[in-house]
């Protein structure tokens, strides 16, 4: 049984991404890691740092991005499938620039691999998450965020990154553009890890998080800049962490000095926008959703969950 890592990015350092970070969380579990870079800014600094990790298991190919073909956000879906295609390993190990994997769960994942290699049936792998806000500390239980998703898959030919590549389906016949068709295309049947991914997507410093969204408008709706500078918002309405992160993580999570720019309270400033997952009708939903069954349970699902 082989293993491979795939991911993509275009400006990652430049945009505060994590990326090296998140390859080495699950380098030494993978056979190889492809990375496919994009045509980024000249002052980007990515694919010198992964060249500088001097690993044979990483497996660089550029590409120059089309907006024009992959509107909507679903550039992050194709990119992601030129990565998926260059691997060769029987399961692959799928990680967005911002994920990061605890080491304490790699022997499970692996494990899971192994246990699941000859059920046919089974087409992927499901992950809990953890979606940090604003710092380190905190992070989101909101029905907004999801909780579950597919991050280890099947070396299927027609199994593909779907949308804007948080997710993946079974689409027979594919044209290769059309990456939010519903119609025709299939939910994978999965089993869950029992393990989490560790999302940093929206753990930067507020002008560095302005400036991926400005980034993220341009690829989605091809939108101008914005010049008001991100609020994270209240994070004292937020669940406090309280264990450890992963090991890979440590002298990044030492550049944090944005404390200062962050409203720990639990009110909103005057003016200050207030963001979907504190809508008090989001808010109401997710404490009955919690009371109730003790997790998301009215989430939307792109999987088919199987018993292990």
């Amino acid at each position: 049984m082989k293993i491979s890592g795939f991911t993509f990015s275009k400006n990652g350092n430049k945009l505060y991404y994590p990326i090296i970070e998140s390859i080495l969380s699950i380098i030494d579990l993978v056979d190889e890691f492809v990375v496919v870079l994009g045509d980024s800014e000249a002052d980007d600094t990515t694919e010198f740092q992964i060249r500088a990790l001097n690993n044979a298991k990483i497996k660089i190919i550029k590409t120059v991005w089309d907006l024009e073909k992959f509107p909507l956000g679903t550039i992050y879906a194709h990119q992601t499938n030129l990565a998926k295609n260059a691997c060769t390993g029987d399961w692959l190990f799928y990680l967005q620039g911002d994920e990061v994997v605890h080491e304490r769960y790699l022997d499970k994942i692996k494990a899971t691999c192994e246990q699941q290699y000859e059920r046919s049936e089974v087409e992927g792998i499901l992950f809990g998450y953890k979606h940090f806000w604003g710092d380190y500390k905190h992070y989101h239980s909101s029905r907004c965020w999801y909780p579950f998703e597919t991050r280890i898959i099947r070396n299927q030919s027609d199994i593909y990154s779907w949308g804007d590549a948080q997710t993946f389906r079974r689409i027979p016949d594919f044209d290769g553009f059309s990456y939010r068709k519903r119609a025709d295309t299939f939910r994978l049947h999965v089993v869950k890890a029992d393990a989490e991914i560790y999302h940093y997507g929206w753990v930067r410093p507020p002008h560095f998080m302005r400036k991926k969204q400005q980034h993220a408008n341009h690829y989605y709706r091809n939108q101008g800049n914005q010049k008001v500078s991100f609020d994270y918002g209240p994070l004292g309405r937020l669940s406090l962490f309280n264990d450890t992160h992963p090991a890979v993580m440590k002298d990044w999570i030492a550049k944090f000095d944005w404390a200062d720019e962050l409203n720990y309270t639990k009110k909103y400033r005057i003016m200050q926008p207030i963001h979907r997952h504190d809508f008090f009708k989001n808010r109401i939903i997710t404490q009955i959703e919690l009371f109730l069954f003790g997790e998301k349970a009215f989430s939307r699902k792109n999987y088919e969950l199987l018993r292990k």
